[in-house]
């Protein structure tokens, strides 16, 4: 049973990691404008709070996961 509980843990953490960074992606829009007369074009990037604040959740609880695999692994190679 301890065996399955590692293996789970090592799936579900790459999947964490790979949800973190595409909501880190979705967080950050960039946009482009053009220059218009004497404005100057420009590059803008708005950030969305609650799209970072869920991969920095979901990004930590990948570390705590993470975390409790090596001990897991590690107690059982005892």
């Amino acid at each position: 049973m301890r065996w399955l509980a590692v293996l789970v843990e090592f799936v579900l953490t790459p999947v964490l990691v790979i949800t973190a960074v595409w909501c880190w992606h979705k967080g950050i829009h960039t946009g482009w404008f053009a220059a218009s007369g004497d404005a100057p074009g420009y590059t803008a990037s708005r950030y969305s709070g609650p799209w970072l604040a869920g991969a920095a959740v979901v990004m930590t609880a990948a570390g705590l996961l993470l975390l409790d695999l090596i001990a897991r692994v590690f107690r059982l190679a005892r």
